[in-house]
């Protein structure tokens, strides 16, 4: 089944077409998500008509997404005005096609499930680092997604209590202190020529012993809100994903830190980084909408 898969952040928008799990064709332009859901939509469907011979359409995106009905429950102001948008109808009736629509993080797990770092695995959690933190619960193989579909906010678990102001309006949330953007905001007050992952770790490789200090202290936030997870659901396996998980150093680290902070019965999870990188998304898209066609 030949799929055109597309992944919707709030920076850009990621598509490619994929047929028997390979890519055949891909490419990527901005969203320009700060001026809001309505032109994200334009980009979208300007994603869409560059792509021709597809069988379905499916849709990986920021925000909660209720991907039985595939519409945005909620989005934050990374696509302002993106909240309630009815995605799958808009995009379903100008394309005649099959259309899937489910939360980037969710499709990013999919994707590790069937063609990444959980393959074999039944069940696994997958966790996303970037300005925020996603999360996603795959039981027996299948997303587990709670009473109302958005189970699996991670990054919304408060690890300190009256902590730092988090955009969802509460206090203390993890992604405040562990996500890549919290490194970067801790980076930029030592120097503020760090302004991402990669002048980060260069300094850290370069011998910079404060930068390793910053990078410790943040791998330290990772690790207690892992801990967390890891005794409510004493998982097999842990999937790290977000551009800042390609650096080994973190992987390594985290597994070597964690082991004699939770229980032993817990200690034979395993934390590996996702293998899909950016392609995740497009990944669990396409097979998704594969499953669903056999379910026809």
């Amino acid at each position: 089944m030949k799929v055109l898969a597309l992944d919707v952040g709030g920076t850009a928008i990621k598509s490619a077409l994929i047929l028997d799990g390979q890519i055949i064709k891909a490419s990527e332009c901005s969203s320009d998500g700060k001026l809001g859901g309505p032109y994200v939509i334009g980009n979208i469907m300007n994603t869409i008509d560059s792509y021709e011979d597809y069988e379905a359409i499916g849709i990986s995106t920021a925000g909660q997404v209720d991907s039985n009905r595939g519409y945005i429950i909620y989005a934050n102001d990374n696509i302002p005005n993106y909240t309630g948008t009815q995605l799958r109808d808009l995009i379903r009736k100008k394309y005649q096609k099959p259309v899937y629509v489910e939360n980037d993080v969710n499709a990013a797990a999919i994707g590790e499930g069937c063609y990444g770092a959980g393959r074999g695995e039944n069940d696994f959690l997958c966790l996303t680092y970037g300005t925020g933190i996603g999360g996603a619960i795959i039981i027996n193989k299948k997303l587990y997604k709670g009473s109302r579909g958005v189970a699996g906010e991670m990054g919304h678990m408060i690890t300190h209590i009256n902590g730092l102001q988090c955009t969802c309006g509460k206090q203390g949330c993890y992604e405040q202190y562990a996500s890549t953007a919290a490194l970067v905001k801790k980076s930029l007050v030592y120097n503020e020529k760090l302004t991402d992952g990669l002048h980060i770790f260069h300094e850290l490789e370069n011998g910079n012993t404060k930068v390793k200090d910053i990078v410790d202290c943040w791998i330290a936030e990772i690790i207690w809100g892992l801990i967390n997870i890891i005794h409510i659901f004493n998982p097999p396996c842990i999937v790290l994903g977000g551009g800042i998980m390609r650096q080994s150093y973190l992987i390594q680290s985290i597994n070597c830190k964690i082991k004699d902070k939770i229980m032993d019965n817990f200690k034979n999870v395993r934390i590996v980084a996702a293998k899909l990188g950016n392609n995740a998304g497009v990944f669990g898209m396409s097979a998704m909408a594969e499953q669903a066609a056999l379910r026809i």
